[in-house]
Parts: structure tokens; sequence; C-alpha cells
């Protein structure tokens, strides 16, 4: 054991151990790459097996060209490179998502089987004619090689390859005694003397593998070092990025926070990481904002497409505060994990709470304006009346009238204003529409005629059906019909028609007045806002409250000097147990012919 390190001879080993540390620090090197380029891990890991082997090939020439043991140059040399196929599988398997200790044995078996072919694969060669082996110095060199992977890999995966230098020395270290005490437990006999010239041949061949391999080693070792910067770099970018966001960025594991930037504390007031790191995510987390986070987190694993959520934190002192939260999925230290990005939106919340408000305000006084108005002019008509009889003046009964009819108006803004106050519980019924615009026709039908106004309306043969409450659709009706006569001063045609549109109804009352201005379309159902001498402008707006209560919805079309078409729209509902959408017996019948009402009422 002592000719490897006797007389002149210490250089070579020192070589063989440079060559081998070298070759395993540039192998852990590279393979911490395959976790920051997925997309290039096949070529790290080809590269880092590559080298090792290489690595351990030259080493082992070196050692065997310092002891009296011979070079063989024939095919057993080329099946030694059986070591960097076994070392490609060894990292192939440390990469697998199995668990570490299972990952560790199989690299560890199978670079121990490259060190066993590499270090005993000359016994193959035919001329060796005998050869003696020391078992025990053998499996020495078997168990210094197993174990130096189980330690080396072990402490790069725990560390996930911060340290690639303190790996390498203990890879390299064990592989290059293993070596020694593989080398140093065999003795062979060989069929062929090497002669001067034959030594000398091999010696220079020796010095061309040197070279080359040695450069290769250099040259892969330089580029795992100018990408490692080039990677360093981009980390250090993120880094800044995601320290410096204004947006608390974190990564959640397990339901308890990973990492966490600086705005992220900022944001709930802690004093340093500690107070959220480890920490389950649900401790800060609003009590009512828990079922959402758990259903946000299980449509994240299912890869759904997510928009910002709304939820309400508590901070380390106990200050609530609103957020907007994204996550998306990843894995964190080969682990699946969750990225987060939460914003704060408090400031933007109490601004939305002050907009609504003043909004409400606004709104009120608007209309307490409106009702004032509205209601003084009956009022002092109805004080000024009462004055006139108070006085004793004769002929009061025609103030009675004009009073009881003020009385009227202002029980009808109020009545009207009920409606637009609160939801109101009505009994829904389903209803063919024809038959509600036949008595809506109906009713109007003697304020048309005063009018000089024809009605027309026409329905089909079906019924069209619609779940209502049958007042509140009547109303609708009476009101668009009413401004539609009280526009058209001068006489003329109404067309009222009824169809269905694939699941809506569509109830369209056509006028040929004289048409709404552009600028007035946007005030169209405003409360108080009207064209009329004695108008309220609450017509339309409660039919607007009533359609949209309906889920329906009103469109309106006009054209100057040409007349005004509303449509009403509502959903087509069949009764239960009539799905044909046959007529009901129940129903009143409704003709499908023309109705017309011509001015002499005929």
């Amino acid at each position: 054991m002592t000719q490897l390190i006797s007389s002149d001879q210490w250089m070579f080993p020192l070589m063989a151990l440079a060559i081998n540390m070298l070759a395993s620090f540039t192998m852990c090197h590279m393979l911490g790459h395959t976790r920051l380029s997925r997309p290039l891990r096949r070529y790290w890991l080809l590269s880092s097996a590559f080298v090792y082997g290489l690595g351990l090939w030259v080493s082992q020439l070196i050692m065997l060209f310092a002891t009296d043991t011979m070079l063989l140059m024939d095919w057993s040399s080329v099946a030694k490179l059986l070591a960097m196929v076994t070392a490609y599988f060894a990292l192939r398997s440390l990469r697998t998502m199995q668990p570490l200790f299972v990952r560790l044995l199989i690299s560890g078996l199978l670079i121990t089987l490259g060190h066993v072919v590499l270090n005993y694969g000359s016994l193959l060669s035919s001329q060796v004619v005998s050869y003696k082996l020391e078992h025990g110095m053998a499996w020495i060199g078997v168990a210094l090689s197993f174990i130096g992977v189980i330690v080396g890999f072990g402490l790069f995966e725990r560390h996930r390859g911060a340290h690639p230098m303190l790996s390498g020395f203990i890879l390299g270290l064990l592989g290059f005694l293993a070596q020694y005490f593989s080398i140093e437990s065999i003795t062979a006999n060989y069929s062929f003397v090497l002669t001067t010239d034959k030594l000398s041949d091999y010696t220079r061949l020796l010095v061309v593998f040197l070279g080359v391999a040695t450069s290769l080693i250099f040259a892969f070792s330089l580029l795992a070092h100018v990408v490692d910067q080039r990677f360093s770099m981009m980390n250090e970018r993120y880094r800044l990025l995601v320290e410096n966001s204004i947006d608390m960025i974190a990564m959640i594991r397990e339901d308890r926070w990973e990492y966490v930037n600086r705005s992220g504390l900022a944001m709930f007031e802690a004093k340093s990481d500690q107070d959220l790191l480890d920490q389950s995510i649900y401790h800060y987390l609003h009590p009512k904002c828990h079922e959402t986070m758990r259903t946000l987190l299980q449509r994240v694993e299912k890869n759904r497409y997510l928009r910002p959520v709304e939820m309400e934190w508590y901070t380390v002192k106990g200050r609530p505060f609103f957020t907007e939260v994204v996550q998306t999925r990843t894995r964190f230290a080969g682990k699946p994990a969750y990225q987060v990005i939460i914003r704060d939106i408090s400031e933007r919340k109490k601004n939305e709470e002050l907009l609504i408000n003043s909004e409400k305000l606004y709104v009120a006084g608007q209309l307490a304006a409106g009702i004032a108005h509205e209601i003084r002019n009956p009022l002092t008509s109805l004080k000024g009346f009462l004055q006139l009889i108070a006085s004793g003046r004769q002929g009061t009964k025609n103030y009675f009238d004009i009073m009881k009819s003020e009385l009227t108006r202002i029980e009808s803004i109020v009545s009207e204003l009920l409606m637009l106050s609160k939801p109101q519980v009505y009994e829904y019924s389903y209803k063919d529409i024809r038959t509600v615009m036949r008595d809506t026709i109906m009713l109007l039908e003697a304020q048309a005629l005063l009018h000089s106004i024809e009605l027309e309306a026409e329905f089909g043969e079906d019924p069209l059906w619609v779940h209502g409450v049958e007042d509140q659709l009547k109303q609708v009706f009476i009101n668009v019909l009413k401004n539609a006569i009280e526009v058209m001063i001068d006489g003329g045609k109404i067309l009222v028609s009824g169809v269905r549109e694939d699941d809506q109804v569509v109830v369209r009352i056509q006028d040929f007045g004289p048409g709404i201005p552009q600028e007035t379309m946007a005030k169209i159902g405003q409360p108080f806002y009207t064209t009329k001498d004695k108008g309220t402008g609450l017509g339309l707006m409660v039919s607007y409250k009533i359609v949209d209560n309906h889920q329906g919805r009103v469109d309106v079309q006009t054209k100057i000097g040409r007349g005004t078409t509303f449509a009403i729209i509502l959903p087509y509902m069949v009764p239960p147990g009539n799905e044909n959408g046959e007529e009901s017996h129940a129903a009143p019948q409704v003709s499908p012919t023309l109705l017309h009402l011509n001015k002499s009422g005929e």
C-alpha cells in the first residue's frame, strides 16, 4: 500500500485526488442547475455524468501509472466508460419524487457499481492470466464509494444544492480512497511484457488523454461557473423584484407561511418574519373567509383560472384590513406549494363606502327635493281653499271637488314612492300576457277615444306565458300606453304587439308622436323628470323597477318626428305541467285576430 506514496511517486496520487475532487465538485455544481432550469435538465444531467465519469477514469489512469500495475489499452478500457452511464442514471434517480432515503440508496448503488466496473474492469482483459484479490481491502473500497455517495448527495439534497463544494469534496475524497483500496487489493499476472518502447507509447497516449480529459473537465467547470454567475444575477434580480414589491408576495405550503417579503411583514405589522413564518394562514384570516380560502386552494389545485378574491385579515396587533388575493400553484423545495400576491385595498374600501354614502345622500337629496316640490303644489292649493272656506264665502262646493282631486294626486305620488322604497311580498302566478294586455287596452279604451287615438293590438295564436304579478305588469302597460296616448296630441294610431322570441316574451308599444330627443333619452326613468305639465316622472321609474323585479328589461327606440317604440321584454315561463306551451283551459281566450278600436268606438 506504500508504493503510491513512496519516493517521488507522491505527486501522482495528489494529481489524481485533485482531478477527482474537481470532477465531483463540477458535477455537484452542474447538478444544482437542474433545479433552476427545467427545460435544460437533461443537458445538465448528461454533462454532470460525463464530467464525473471522465474524472474517475482519468484519476484511475494516473494512479495506475504510478504503480507497477500494467496499463492495458484495449476494449476493457472502453468498457470502463460504463461508469458514466451508471452516473447518469444515478443523477436521474436523484431528481425523482421518491423519498430522500430511496433516492440516495438507488444513487449510491448505481455509482458504486460504476466504481466497481471502472476499478476492476481490467480483470476482464484477455491479457490477464491470473490475479489475486484481497477481499477485505476490496470491500473497504466498495464501502467507501457507497458512503461517499450517500453522505455527499445527502448533504447536497438537504441543503438544496447550496453547498456544492462540500458535497464535491466528500465525493472526491472518498471516491479517491475507494480507487486507492481497489488498486491495492489486486495483484495480477499478464500474458505480455511491457517493453520500453511500448511504455513510451503508452506514456505519450496517456499524456494526450490527460490533456484532453483535464481540458474538458476545466471547460465544464468554467461553463458551470459562468452559468452559475448568470443564474445568481437572475436570482438577485428576482429577489430585488420580490422584496421591493409594494404588494405582499408569499409562499404557502401545507397551509403555513413559508416565505413572506418585506411588504407582507409591513402589511401584517410584524416586527420580524418569525411572527408569520410557520404560522397557519388561517391564524390571521377572518373566520368568515376561512371557507373562501379553502375553496380557493381547491380551485388552484385543479389549475383553474382565478380572479382576485377579496378577503379580510387581522394584523399581528389585531387591526382588521381588506385585501385582494391571487394564488397560483407552484413547487417550493421540491414540494407542492402556493404562491400568493396580496394587495391591501383598505383605502379603496373606505373610498368606496364614502362614495356610496355620498351617492345615497345625493339621491336622497334629489328625492326629497322632488317630493317637496310635487307635494307642496297640491298642499298649497288645499291650504288656499281651506282659507276661502274658513272666510265663509258662498259657492264652496266646487272647492271640495278640486281639493279631492289634489288629495288624490298626493295619494298617487305616495303610492308610487312606496313601490320604490323597499321590496314587497307579492304572490307570483303564471299569466298569459295576451290576457293582461287585453284588459289594459279595455281600461284605456275611453281615454284613447277622447284623444282621437286608434289602438291596434295583434298577438299570435300561441300563449305568451310569464311568471309574475298581474297587477304590476298591468301597471307597466298602463303607464307606457298612457304616455303614448298623451304625446299624440293630434290623434293617430298606436300599435301594440306581442311575440315570443326564443325564451323571451316581447311586448312592443309603438306610437307615432314627436319622438324623444337624444339628450332626453338618458334621463328616462329618473324620478321627477317629466316633459308633462302635471307629470311626476315616477310612472316610468316604477315601470322600470317592476320589469327589473321580473328579471326583464325595457328597450326604447325613437326617431324624431316619427315616433317611439317601447319594448317590454320578460322571460318566457311555461306553467308546471304544461311544458308543451298549450293554452290552459282556465286561461281566458284571446283572439289572435286584430283588435281595432277606431275613433267612433266601433
